[in-house]
């Protein structure tokens, strides 16, 4: 199960974020929708079938919220880190990227 939260803004609108599983390490997704299930429902409709949201354990931190307000597409990527701290030198990306890629898996 992935872990994610979200925040509800003061316009009604949410921004979405789940930690998922993706190759060796996992991505944060961050979803801007007017409500939870349509942020959910967009990455549904990309080819992410699974996905669930069940509480508010990981919701996004306010330079995320920022971050996906400021794209055009609402719905941005970056990998996620190994704690849960914040990846600074890395840059969000359009979603558009995570899937033209394939998942990147370590052989040991």
């Amino acid at each position: 199960m992935a872990a994610g939260g979200f925040c509800k803004l003061p316009n009604g609108t949410v921004v979405v974020a789940l930690n998922l599983p993706y190759g060796s390490a996992g991505v944060r997704v961050l979803v801007h929708a007017q409500n939870r299930a349509r942020a959910l429902t967009r990455l549904r409709n990309l080819g992410l079938r699974a996905i669930y949201l069940r509480g508010n354990a990981a919701p996004p931190s306010p330079d995320e919220i920022t971050a996906v307000l400021h794209h055009p597409d609402g719905l941005i990527w970056r990998t996620a880190p190994a704690d849960s701290g914040v990846v600074a030198d890395e840059l969000w990306r359009p979603i558009r990227a995570l899937l033209r890629q394939p998942p990147v898996v370590q052989q040991g």
